[in-house]
């Protein structure tokens, strides 16, 4: 059982990683990182 819990809470963990982030795209769904550097697409 402890497994399990450990497997949901890693899973949860890396859901919220994903997310992305605020900010406009351009058409290509694209957009300049301005706070890390570069440009990037979601």
């Amino acid at each position: 059982m402890k497994k399990i819990a450990a497997a949901a809470m890693a899973a949860l963990l890396c859901i919220g990683q994903a997310w992305a982030h605020g900010g406009g795209t351009d058409r290509n769904g694209c957009h300049n990182d301005h706070k890390h550097g570069g440009y990037h697409c979601h």
